[in-house]
């Protein structure tokens, strides 16, 4: 009798959940998912966390929840430090884990392009706990402007510079612009000669970079309609005082950055630097074996394949395509369990989406080959994510804040909640005691 392969999964983003679930229901394998978190989220609605229209609630689940009924999918709350490839272990933030197969799905984090000062005082938008960071901030901003005398301070407090022209910086850049018009009218009475000024920048020429021409320029034309100020080949060169420097001259004074321009995947000791390539993301080869290293594989925005024909200078660091990788990586190991030859990877790309504002959004069709934009493309993006969130759960309720949304132009989500760490910190010091 074969014994069971112990799989180790680092990550429960896209990746590794698709991954997960294409094994959950297999007997021959025993499997125990890794996370620094103990909740799945769905990054592309973190920006509606953000601006408060949506509650973390509906864009996260927990693992344990998430995989109750799955007897050999074991859960363990950690962060990866270091992999032993010669021991086959890993070392973990709180203790160790060994495996027969490890599967690294970590994705990636904000590259701040070596800007000491940008990762210091900028928000970034790759967590759950960024976008609460950044609820909070732009609402105490509004509510310190609120209560100043002072014009220049007003000004400095309400204006907003959002870096990064990729869909998340649009989808930011154009959320608030419609809170401007519809919200903040309403919930500031005293700013309203003051309301914010919006501002979207990038290094390159255009938004929406690898997309079609017709969704670009659709794109700055309606962020332009909604009052962004948007600012192409602009790139951020520091961020002291409370103002923005740009390499080309220019400086904006604000007290709110928001950071969108770039990602990095993450570094683990133990893996040799050569396994690593371009944007810091691990080769892997037409199966998603890392290069270099044996019984170590990595999927999604972690890792680089130049195998496919039609990417041979990598995928696209897309949900689709981990995904994609994930339910693929996990039939090989299926076929491999029963001696058949492997699939090599090839992704199948089905367009690209961003959405912009109410009604307003673009999308560009592989099948087919079509560009849409408007009402049309909106709605194909509120179906894709809807259908793409992990639970029936997160389903109904997200559906049921936008609809709240679309009628009444407004939500009741814009509390200000922060943990209360100094109590923390004395209930730990009378502990101690």
């Amino acid at each position: 009798m074969d014994v069971k392969k112990h799989i180790v999964v680092v990550g429960g983003g896209f990746a590794g959940v698709d991954f997960i679930t294409n094994l959950a229901e297999d007997d021959n394998f025993e499997i125990t998912l890794v996370d620094k978190n103990n909740y799945n989220f769905f990054p592309p609605l973190l920006y509606q966390v953000a601006t408060g229209f949506l509650d973390p609630s509906n864009i996260s689940y927990p693992f344990r929840k998430l995989f109750a009924e799955k007897p050999n999918v074991r859960f363990r709350f950690g962060e990866l430090l270091e992999v032993d490839s010669q021991q086959q272990r890993i070392i973990l933030s709180n203790g160790e884990l060994s495996y027969d197969i490890l599967v690294i799905a970590t994705g990636t984090a904000s590259n701040y392009f070596g800007i000491e000062n940008v990762q210091k005082y900028a928000i970034p938008m790759k967590t759950m706990n960024d976008a609460i960071d950044m609820r909070n901030k732009i609402l105490l901003k509004m509510e310190e402007a609120s209560r100043s005398d002072n014009e220049y301070e007003r000004i400095r407090k309400t204006t907003i510079v959002v870096a990064g022209g990729g869909p998340t910086g649009v989808e930011i850049s154009g959320m608030l612009a419609e809170m401007k018009a519809t919200i903040f009218t309403k919930d500031y009475p005293e700013l309203i000669d003051f309301l914010p000024t919006i501002y979207l920048v990038d290094g390159s020429r255009t938004l929406l970079g690898p997309m079609s021409v017709e969704s670009q320029q659709y794109t700055i034309q309606k962020l332009t309609e909604m009052g962004v100020k948007v600012k192409l080949n602009t790139q951020v060169k520091d961020f002291v005082d409370n103002i923005v420097y740009f390499a080309n001259g220019d400086e904006i004074e604000t007290e709110i950055l928001i950071w969108s321009a770039g990602v990095t995947s993450l570094v683990f000791g133990g893996i040799p630097t050569e396994s690593y390539g371009r944007g810091r993301r691990l080769i892997v080869n037409e199966f998603n074996q890392v290069a270099g290293v044996q019984n170590i594989y990595a999927i999604g925005d972690t890792c680089i394949q130049t195998t496919d024909v039609k990417w041979p200078g990598g995928h696209p660091q897309l949900a689709q395509v981990a995904k994609q990788q994930g339910k693929n990586l996990a039939n090989n190991l299926k076929r491999r369990r029963s001696n058949k030859p492997l699939t090599a990877f090839k992704y199948n790309d089905k367009g690209s989406m961003a959405i912009i504002g109410r009604n307003k959004a673009v999308a560009d069709l592989t099948f087919p080959k079509k560009h849409i934009n408007g009402i049309l493309a909106w709605l194909a993006w509120l179906f894709v994510h809807l259908l793409s969130l992990v639970n029936f759960k997160n389903k109904m309720f997200t559906f049921y804040n936008w609809m709240i949304a679309f009628f009444t132009k407004d939500q009741s989500l814009r509390m200000i909640i922060k943990p209360d760490l100094t109590g923390e910190m004395n209930s730990s010091q009378q502990l101690n005691k």
